[in-house]
């Protein structure tokens, strides 16, 4: 049937977008030109209302999967979430497009310079890494090099006062990062705010293997031709039959379990252990748990881990995957600034530089690390092996000072307090401190600048059904004091490292003579070009 032809005109009424009154508080979205800019805010609301949407099906299906499926679902969703962000595409950028106008492209032809710069490095710039040099403005703490072998540089450092304890320290840093985050500037240093405090302090730096130089190195090497070995010569050098040890991160994993196995031979080489942010019991690895199922561990001993072969965890990849657990910090706010406005790198920030100077891991030490901890948590269980000893925990009973940080995504408080659960007979010799900030932050907290705060307990076993408490309700009854937690571990140490004696100038002995200035060779090898 035909359509009866009418002479009626038809209004369209058009229901008028309504912009919330309220400024968007999201930092991404902050500007002038975000807020005031109809569609530009339309764009944000959008995105935010989609991204709690998203979230909440998230949560709605995870009730149907495990918990590491619901972990790794969680993280995926976060990744997707920040990648599309209408901030981060010129077209939708209100910011950038203002810039684009105002440098007649100007900012757009520096951004492009900008992305091709990082791309040939294999990495995002995140600071002016010209401001830099490792020897020159960081790591700059005199010492010597007194031992190397394919595996570390020990260093010893000068002493400051007229007087050290007798009884030396030793600290290990973790083996994927460089040892300089303990020794930045004088400012902001561990190592140099150690020996102020009248103690000789050694410190590993670890080889960073370029090519095949450590392919075939497995956890026990580094056990035994590193923390072992590093153990021994100081003992050689300060005529020392017990010393003084300290471990961060991987390198607190590494001692321990060094430790633990030189027990298991009926030896004790340490008076006292500090470990920070260091993760023991795996049961709750954080974030980090979301890369470690068993399809992902097996990928990696397939490829990098090969009987025979070998391998290497590149340090670009480690990086990468450390920057996706904060995405919207360490990616795409530089994706934003850097190659959508084309701006210059941040002003100079010594920790951003260190995070972009990684290094590569031997590829079948990684995957042991992967599978025997991460995945298996066999620790705790009493099923870890290394250097053909069971790794027994309970039987280092020596003094212990374990300091974790309430905002590590890394090693989240909780998992560090059950790991210090693990050390001695059931915590009587630990002291646990909870620091305030996050895995680097919380360490790097110098004593000078009086900032934050820490919780602390001493020792573990006092605190009503320590073995059964949960960390939330230590946490809620646990004192709390104003400051940096260096002044009580400074405290701590002073009393386990024994009487004073006159400061030594002569760094290292005959049989381990000074080979080099500090901080060495193996610390100026890059992974990555700057």
């Amino acid at each position: 049937m035909a359509r009866k032809k009418t002479n009626e005109t038809v209004k369209i009424v058009s229901t008028p977008i309504i912009i919330p009154n309220t400024p968007i508080a999201d930092k991404r979205f902050s500007s002038e030109i975000w807020q005031n800019n109809p569609f530009s805010q339309l764009l944000a609301q959008q995105y935010l209302i989609g991204s709690q949407w998203l979230r909440q099906q998230t949560e709605l299906v995870a009730t149907q999967f495990p918990a590491a499926n619901v972990a790794q679902m969680r993280f995926m969703t976060e990744q997707m979430i920040a990648a599309s962000a209408p901030s981060n595409y010129l077209a939708t950028n209100p910011d950038a497009l203002a810039a684009l106008v105002e440098t007649n492209g100007a900012s757009l032809q520096n951004g492009l310079a900008n992305m091709l710069c990082d791309l040939r490095k294999g990495r995002m710039t995140q600071t002016d890494e010209t401001a830099f040099e490792v020897g020159k403005n960081l790591a700059i703490s005199p010492g010597a090099v007194v031992f190397e072998n394919d595996f570390f540089q020990l260093l010893q450092y000068s002493p400051s006062t007229a007087t050290v304890h007798s009884i030396p320290l030793l600290m290990v840093p973790p083996c994927i990062n460089k040892f300089y985050i303990l020794d930045l500037q004088p400012e902001t240093s561990l190592v140099n705010y150690a020996v102020e405090q009248g103690h000789t302090i050694f410190l590993m730096s670890w080889r960073n293997p370029i090519d095949l130089e450590l392919n075939h190195a497995t956890w026990d090497d580094y056990v035994a031709q590193g923390i072992v070995t590093a153990i021994l010569v100081v003992q050689a050098i300060t005529q020392q039959p017990a010393i003084n040890a300290l471990g961060f991160c991987v390198g607190g994993t590494l001692l321990t379990t060094a430790l633990a196995v030189l027990a298991a031979k009926g030896q004790s080489p340490v008076a006292s252990l500090t470990l920070l942010t260091t993760l023991l019991d795996f049961s709750d690895p954080g974030v980090l748990g979301v890369f470690m199922d068993e399809n992902q561990v097996k990928q990696r001993e397939q490829t990098i881990a090969i009987a025979g072969k070998g391998g290497l965890m590149s340090a670009k990849e480690l990086n990468n995957s450390f920057s996706m657990l904060r995405p919207n910090d360490l990616i795409w706010n530089y994706v934003v600034s850097q190659y959508l406005k084309g701006q210059s790198p941040p002003k100079a920030f010594d920790l951003l530089y260190w995070n972009g100077d990684s290094t590569n891991i031997p590829g079948p030490m990684f995957a042991w690390y992967l599978r025997h901890l991460y995945l298996e948590n066999r620790l705790p269980k009493g099923t870890l092996t290394v250097l053909g000893e069971t790794v027994n925990t309970s039987k280092l009973t020596f003094p212990c000072y374990v300091f974790s940080a309430k905002e590590d995504h890394i090693v989240p408080w909780q998992s560090a307090y059950v790991s210090a659960k693990l050390l001695g007979d059931d915590g009587k010799s630990v002291r646990y401190v909870q620091g305030a900030s996050g895995h680097i932050a919380g360490v790097i907290n110098p004593a000078h600048k009086n900032k934050r705060s820490y919780k602390v307990s001493e020792p573990l076993s006092l605190i009503k059904g320590c073995l059964s408490t949960s960390p939330e309700v230590w946490e809620a009854s646990a004192p709390e004091f104003a400051g940096s937690w260096w002044v009580d571990w400074s405290a701590w140490l002073a009393n386990n490292a024994g009487k004073k004696i006159a400061a030594n100038t002569v760094l290292g002995n005959e049989q381990h003579p000074v080979i080099e200035a500090a901080p060495g060779r193996y610390v100026a090898v890059r992974a990555m070009p700057l």
